[in-house]
């Protein structure tokens, strides 16, 4: 009889022990960049959006942006290499975002992408 009251507990006990897959209790999650193709809009002018125009818009950059104007097409296109250098903190750039650290490694892929692509507008 004592048998037949601890056998059942035992399983109950057992099967209360649930192990998850680590990999559904932790997916990895997505982080591949894409650059297959980068194109200034959006990639390239969302990436200025979220990082540059506040200093470097037609209405801030005398103020606040070394009066360098980033905000269309033709304004980063014509200053590319010193784009690319200043987020990346090259020398003899000044580093951006100013008092920041480096934007993301995928966003300096993509910039490098879009630059040796030719700067594909669309």
């Amino acid at each position: 009889m004592k048998y037949l009251l601890i056998f059942p507990l035992i399983i109950i006990f057992i099967s209360s022990c649930y192990y998850d897959n680590e990999e559904d209790l932790y997916p990895v999650l997505n982080n591949d960049c894409d650059t297959t193709y980068v194109s200034f809009t959006p990639i390239i002018s969302n990436i200025l959006q979220n990082n540059c125009l506040s200093c470097h818009s037609n209405a801030t950059a005398a103020s606040s942006g070394n009066n360098i104007k980033l905000e269309n097409y033709t304004d980063v296109v014509n200053r590319a290499d010193a784009f690319l250098g200043s987020i990346r903190h090259d020398t003899p750039y000044s580093p951006m975002p100013k008092n920041g650290g480096k934007l993301n490694t995928c966003i300096l892929l993509q910039v490098e992408k879009w630059i040796d692509n030719g700067t594909p507008e669309n």
